[in-house]
């Protein structure tokens, strides 16, 4: 699929804990209604055939909106499902060898917290970074903090584009403004909502404004 950097502006990492009775479906059209631009499916607690047939379901709904949809960690169903990459984390197999199987045609992102990290993943074929946490999140209980001064540095010594993750909320995007992100990656600033559509559309006006594209 073609990558293009503005397509990390809102990234939409999905998690189940906030479904609320709603389908993974349900919650993922509503924030692609409201603009999110990247979709990531995180599942760490599915067998593969649940996985793999969600995965499939996603994949379609994110085509007619003409978003990347890309899957964590689980390189045998980005492989099996055809998806538009995935994403992986340092304890994760690493980019090169991802990109051995996956292809040259697939995104694949990987988590960053340090400058040295980051460069070796460039270096190593990765597409984009999420680096973070950037502040505090519950979301991962294993996340490592990331401070504005290492963001910065981080986008400053590659040349990939770099999106932030960990604890963002629409109040407190404004903070990492200068930084030299492209976009941010959010769960429960989108999912926990019980608005999604309007959420995303607010993360996304913010996220415009820090990192200087149109507001149109």
């Amino acid at each position: 699929m073609r990558f293009d950097k503005k397509d990390l502006l809102l990234y939409a990492v999905t998690d189940r804990h906030w479904l609320n009775g709603r389908t993974l479906y349900e919650v993922v059209k509503e924030s692609l209604e409201g603009g999110a631009t990247f979709i990531q499916l995180r599942e760490k607690n599915l067998d593969d055939e649940t996985f793999f047939e969600e995965a499939k379901e996603l994949q379609e709904l994110c085509r007619e909106y003409n978003v990347p949809f890309i899957v964590n960690d689980n390189v045998d169903i980005a492989l099996k499902m055809n998806a538009d990459g995935i994403h992986v984390g340092q304890s994760d197999m690493e980019a090169g060898n991802v990109r051995a199987l996956l292809g040259p045609d697939k995104i694949i992102g990987v988590s960053a917290a340090t400058v040295d990290e980051a460069v070796l993943a460039e270096k190593r074929g990765a597409d984009y970074l999420g680096v973070g946490a950037v502040f505090p999140t519950g979301s991962k209980d294993d996340a490592r903090e990331v401070d504005y001064k290492t963001l910065k540095a981080i986008c400053n010594a590659v040349s990939i584009p770099v999106v932030a993750i960990g604890g963002i909320t629409k109040d407190n995007i404004k903070e990492l403004a200068g930084s030299g992100i492209e976009g941010i990656a959010v769960i429960s600033a989108i999912y926990a909502q019980d608005d999604i559509k309007k959420a995303a559309e607010d993360l996304v006006l913010e996220v415009k404004k820090i990192t200087d594209r149109p507001m149109a």
